[in-house]
């Protein structure tokens, strides 16, 4: 057959030869490339090896001119003399010229020149290494300079010690010369390298064209690419599909047979140029390849198989006389398709199993979904057993591999012979399920029937498995990280088939991804439990005992994790109570131990009787500081950090006896208020940032609050989720509030979790209901006081009038002389006004208060001190005293219990005459 390409007309020759779609064209100009190349490397090597040349040649010429002037004589003299240049520069330049030399300099051991070609250079520092010929050595250095100006090229310098009589080193001697003043060889070499590269050129440009002409004709004008596609062709229809191909001459000589018609029609290996008659086939088949007649997809049986065959002449296409034939196993094809067809099924449930399975972080929820999955697809039925203590979220271990509790089953629980879901069972080491764990391997029994080693576990249970029709399994270890889990049985019953050997490795592939999700379900139950328990040791267990609120309270951890709300209720001086809640960012360990952190700060700072605007303040001041502490600790490298910054709080303070509740806020909700005439509010408390943010004030709201008003505190998650808008929220909050007017704080806080509480929250929530009371007007005493001494024993005498009315007469004493001491300090180191209440609450309150900022502090006097020893006193008769501070001065407040078991301890073991003292009133 010709190729288009032979009959092209005529044409230039060296235009064919230069054409780079042939392989002809090609290996012409690889050739003549070659050649450039080589001659092009020839000269480049010449000319770096002729500049190596001049360098060691300058180097070998500077030492030795150096050396010979350090040496000559009188030249240690003249460095000695009073005036070394007027001696040595005549001489260095008349050797300079002698030698050709670019320069001779000499030079003191400070590298001070006296000598050089430009005399204005005489007297300047030298530019080169002087320290090793200081040492006595020889240096020499290529350096760039400027030996004139506006001139700058490479010199090789050598710097030579001059040693004086008594061997001392008394200056040196540098002598350069330039790099290019030594070159030259390799200029006279050039023409001679470039004449016998270009006759090389020519003689190789010949030699090619000849070459590349024969190739041309053998080739046919092809190029690489499409005679290696040619052959590439060739090998695909002949070896790399799967269809027997064979080629038969004229004269009925098998040419050629692929490798798969051999192994269709069994053909041995020396087939070709043999007869088909002579090829050992049946005679239907020796027939059919003999005759010349075109066959189109004949079905023809050979042997065992089917064989469509086809069969066309190959003279029709400009070939020699003959035929091609083809032959396909229909056979094959059909055990080919529904292996696909099973390996395609396997697949999607793979791929199903990936969807459906780690749906939810719970470890029983997720080993049911892998039950399930397998079910009907794979098995029959299918049974995942887990080590006990990963169902709790902990980790396993080898030595608790024999008991295993049942987790999950698929199918008819209650029809199943199995062991049922729950169940705590103890495996004996010849069960499969042993021998899998051990191997850590699928274990594959495809008849149960004539399986023994299953039977030991429960010899009456593996009867009625029998009898109820299960008759193979496959069970698998449930591994992951490189942890045992437990395991997944997979059984098949009735007229399915038994498991075989090429079910082992679906089985090990679902069990591998089903593990994973039942780990990361098993991480996921120990660290929420962990958090889980975390939060709730620093959430409040019991609220305190006050009357001020009646309270009650909610708390639900998220289900994705636990976050950081948090809630207190904190008593205070004057019967007044704080109501905190909060909220930090993230879940986790992390948010919780970052919540009792601000929980303890909170009530750390509030023991310091601080206004709301002004505890807010120290807390953001506190959490700013703990976030630069663990940035700086961290480092923004390991990006591992979380920082608390973005933390809200709400803080309140009610005081029962006015009824006002103070509120600030950091970035957190407003309360919600349900007056006891059954309307609803959100008061505006002004807005804050989170805390962290710092730079930013923060500012109060004061509500008076009748008695039967509920102040309800919560965080976000209450009324924001991600299915609706955080309006719709607070709306449902306010109707479920405003639905009861009379109810009680747990009523109210049952009504609102009802109402407003998802089932399964996405985020934290804390839920703080407290309702208000009073504290009557006949359980509250005031007085003013004068600034005067003799004030104090009228005011003495009326509050223990008042103790008398109120049936506190237990506590009389110790009270009287309690506010002795308080009203006296007020009158000698504060200022007016001076005002005395008494609360009788669940304590009696005490409460003196004066104009000043100045703060007593307690301290023992000595026995030699007229005074010193009232709030020592103060101290001893009351339960509690501490100060707090007013905006128009401060307060100092004592707690006594209602009963005198303290005031007779108090007494007995103060001095009487201490006592006595404090008693005498001044004259009137």
């Amino acid at each position: 057959m010709r190729h288009p390409r032979a009959t092209t007309g005529s044409g230039s020759g060296l235009r064919r030869l230069l054409d780079l779609r042939t392989a002809a064209g090609q290996v012409f100009v690889l050739q003549v490339v070659i050649v450039v190349l080589l001659v092009a490397a020839a000269v480049t090597a010449q000319v770096v090896q002729a500049s190596r040349d001049a360098t060691r040649e300058a180097r070998h010429q500077s030492v030795s001119v150096a050396e010979t002037f350090a040496n000559a004589p009188g030249t240690a003299a003249a460095l000695k003399s009073r005036n070394p240049t007027a001696i040595l520069q005549p001489r260095a330049e008349a050797a300079r010229k002698k030698a050709g030399v670019d320069f001779i300099v000499v030079l003191n051991t400070k590298g001070i020149r006296y000598t050089h070609p430009d005399p204005g250079r005489i007297g300047k520092k030298f530019i080169g290494t002087i320290g090793p010929s200081l040492d006595g050595r020889t240096t020499v250095e290529k350096v760039s300079g400027n030996l004139q100006p506006g001139k700058r090229v490479t010199v090789v310098q050598a710097v030579v010690p001059v040693i004086g009589a008594d061997g001392s080193v008394v200056g040196a001697v540098s002598v350069g010369l330039t790099v290019m003043n030594v070159t030259g060889v390799s200029d006279q070499q050039l023409p001679i390298i470039f004449g016998t590269g270009a006759a090389a050129l020519v003689l190789s440009t010949a030699g090619t064209a000849l070459v590349s002409r024969r190739l041309r004709r053998q080739t046919h004008g092809l190029g690489p690419a499409e005679m290696t596609r040619m052959y590439e062709h060739h090998d695909a229809v002949l070896h790399a599909v799967r269809e027997g191909v064979l080629i038969i001459d004229a004269d009925g000589r098998l040419l050629l047979a692929n490798d798969e018609a051999q192994r269709l029609l069994n053909l041995p290996k020396d087939v070709e140029r043999r007869q088909v008659t002579d090829l050992g086939l049946d005679g239907d088949t020796m027939r059919l390849l003999a005759s010349g007649e075109p066959v189109t997809d004949v079905v023809h049986p050979a042997g065992d198989r089917l064989l469509a065959v086809n069969k066309r002449p190959t003279a029709l296409h400009g070939g020699p006389a003959g035929s091609v034939v083809t032959l396909r196993d229909t056979t094959e094809l059909a055990a080919v398709t529904g292996r696909a067809e099973v390996a395609r099924e396997r697949l999607k449930l793979l791929y199903d199993a990936g969807v459906r399975i780690g749906t939810t972080l719970d470890v029983v929820r997720t080993a049911q979904e892998l039950a399930e999955v397998a079910v009907p697809r794979f098995a029959d039925s299918a049974v995942v057993d887990l080590l006990d203590a990963v169902a709790r979220g902990q980790e396993p271990v080898r030595e608790s591999w024999g008991r295993m509790r049942r987790t999950a089953i698929s199918g008819d629980r209650e029809a199943s012979p199995l062991y049922p879901v729950g169940e705590l069972i103890t495996m004996v080491p010849t069960t499969p399920q042993m021998r899998a764990l051990a191997s850590g391997r699928a274990v594959l029994e495809a008849d149960l029937t004539r399986a023994e080693g299953w039977r030991e576990q429960d010899p009456d249970r593996a009867r009625r498995v029998l009898a109820y029709g299960l008759h193979s399994l496959v069970t698998v270890p449930l591994r992951a990280r490189g942890v045992v889990l437990g395991i997944v049985t997979f059984w098949r019953a009735d007229d399915s088939p038994a498991f075989d050997e090429e079910d082992l490795s679906f089985a090990e592939e679902l069990a591998a991804r089903a593990a994973v999700a039942i780990d990361n379900a098993r991480r996921f139950t120990r660290e929420h439990a962990m958090a889980v328990t975390l939060q709730r040791s620093l959430l409040p267990r019991v609220l305190p005992e006050q009357d001020a609120l009646e309270v009650a309270w909610r708390y639900l951890p998220a289900r994705a994790g636990v976050g950081g709300d948090w809630f207190d209720v904190i008593p205070l001086p004057g019967a007044r109570v704080a109501l905190v809640v909060g909220d930090v960012v993230g879940h986790g360990l992390h948010a919780a131990a970052t919540m009792g952190r601000l929980r303890t700060a909170v009530r750390n700072f509030s023991a310091l009787d601080l206004p709301p605007d002004e505890l807010l303040w120290h807390v953001d001041e506190l959490v700013a500081q703990i976030d630069g502490e663990e940035s700086g600790a961290n480092g923004p490298a390991d990006g591992e950090s979380e920082g608390v910054t973005g933390a809200t709080c709400l803080y309140a303070i009610y005081d029962p006896v006015t009824g006002v509740c103070t509120v600030a806020r950091a970035g957190h909700l407003c309360p919600a208020v349900a007056y006891p005439d059954g309307s609803v509010t959100y008061p505006d408390v002004p807005a804050s940032p989170p805390l962290g943010l710092g730079g930013h004030p923060f500012e109060t709201l004061e509500l008076l609050l009748p008695a039967g008003s509920q102040l309800v505190l919560f965080t976000d998650g209450l009324v924001e989720r991600r299915d609706r808008d955080i309006d719709v929220g607070l709306d449902a909050l306010r109707t479920a509030l405003a639905a009861g007017t009379d109810r009680t704080a747990e009523e109210t806080c049952r009504a609102v979790t009802d109402a407003t509480m998802p089932a399964h929250p996405a985020d934290d929530i804390a839920l703080l209901v407290a309702r208000t009371r009073l504290l009557a007007p006949s359980r509250v005493a005031e007085w003013d006081v004068p600034a005067d001494p003799a004030a104090v024993a009228p005011v003495r005498a009326e509050c223990g009038a008042r103790l008398r009315e109120w049936g506190l007469e237990e506590i009389g004493f110790s009270t009287e002389l309690i506010l002795s001491e308080l009203i006296t300090n007020a009158i000698r180191y504060g200022s007016p006004p001076i005002r005395v209440r008494l609360l009788h609450d669940r304590s009696l309150i005490c409460e003196v208060s004066d104009g000043s900022s100045t703060s007593p502090h307690l301290r023992r006097a000595a026995t030699t001190d007229e005074g010193g020893r009232g709030l020592f006193l103060v101290a001893q008769f009351a339960h509690r005293w501490g100060t707090r501070y007013v905006p128009d001065g401060k307060i100092i407040w004592t707690e006594q219990p209602l009963h005198d078991g303290a005031v007779a301890a108090a007494m007995s073991a103060t001095p009487a005459d201490v006592l006595l003292d404090r008693f005498d009133d001044p004259p009137l």
